[in-house]
């Protein structure tokens, strides 16, 4: 499973969100601190979920890192968040 596949299957899992969107960045890094050739270093995410309501930015982000889990975390070098309720 690709990384882009499984930080969308954690989050579906987690959020149940209403909006989701994961873009592989990566290109854009070419060249960069922790790009890696084929892509899948570099992530942006917008993600709107009723599960995220009445949380602080710093708290949503928490909540993203520990649903995608330290592995997962660890094979990415970026992540970009956009999160709303």
């Amino acid at each position: 499973m690709s990384r882009t596949a499984e930080i969308r299957s954690q989050l579906e899992q987690a959020f149940q969100p209403r909006e989701l969107e994961v873009v592989d960045d990566s290109e854009s890094h070419r060249g960069h601190a922790g790009y890696q050739e084929g892509g899948e270093s570099h992530f942006r995410v917008r993600m709107r979920a009723a599960a995220l309501a009445g949380m602080g930015r710093l708290e949503r982000h928490r909540a993203v890192h520990a649903a995608l889990g330290p592995d997962l975390i660890r094979r990415i070098h970026a992540l970009a968040l956009d999160l709303g309720e």
